[in-house]
């Protein structure tokens, strides 16, 4: 398995804390059985702001620390019309060097005024727009249809591991649900922050979440759609 979204770089965002944590963390994935990584720290302007560069410094100091897992580098992005330039300044980060972008939506009970704006600003400067963990927004959970206008738009999502146990309440939990019966899905994350948050419940995830979707799909959205994202290949829905 791949996992599409963490928070495993020390000290720069409200994930791990430490290189020793990181370390943590890493090796109980690999116990899960993930083989790589995707490091996606917040970058919210104003607020977490850690260049590409210094994160590319990070991810190799815990990389060299760990053996039999892949680390891989990302940004998850606080919506932003300046999402482009934040991309092509080096500020924030595209997954793995690719066409991919990882951003979120605040998490109130509002949608954003501007998120098919940002979508349609990525599209248009060749990028591809996932959005994290759209199963926890309020709005989403009230009208989960509403996603459907954004996936006509090119925008593809990736759910929380956690969120099919509960982690995040019982509505995005009944939401994950729905997103995955209706085939929104295309990607899943740990959204990882702290050692003993997620990786050691994989082995109950997985089993509700084959309970959804064939182990087929499972695969699909665990390994096979991750890859092409690492390879930058076009992911046909």
């Amino acid at each position: 398995m791949i996992d599409f979204h963490s928070h495993i770089l020390p000290g720069i965002d409200d994930g791990s804390k430490t290189l020793e944590q990181s370390i943590l963390m890493v090796n109980e994935a690999k116990e899960a059985g993930f083989t790589k990584i995707i490091s996606t720290s917040h970058y919210m302007q104003g607020y977490y702001e850690c260049d590409k560069e210094r994160r590319k410094q990070l991810l190799s100091q815990v990389q060299d620390k760990v053996q039999g897992i892949e680390l891989y580098l990302g940004s998850e992005i606080y919506i932003t019309n300046d999402i482009i330039q934040l991309l092509k300044n080096g500020q924030a980060s595209s997954i793995n060097n690719t066409r991919y972008v990882l951003f979120e939506f605040p998490l109130i009970n509002t949608k954003p005024m501007n998120d098919k704006e940002v979508i349609y600003r990525l599209i248009e400067n060749g990028y591809i727009p996932i959005i994290a963990h759209p199963e926890r927004y309020p709005f989403i959970q009230e009208n989960p249809d509403y996603l459907f206008e954004l996936e006509e738009m090119g925008a593809l999502f990736q759910a929380n591991y956690g969120s099919i146990i509960g982690m995040y309440g019982l509505k995005a939990k009944k939401t994950l649900k729905i997103l995955l019966k209706n085939n929104l899905i295309s990607f899943l994350g740990s959204d990882v922050h702290r050692n003993g948050q997620i990786y050691n419940k994989m082995e109950k995830v997985i089993k509700k979440l084959k309970k959804i979707i064939s182990d087929e799909k499972f695969n699909e959205i665990t390994e096979i759609n991750p890859q092409k994202v690492l390879n930058n290949e076009n992911i046909i829905k």
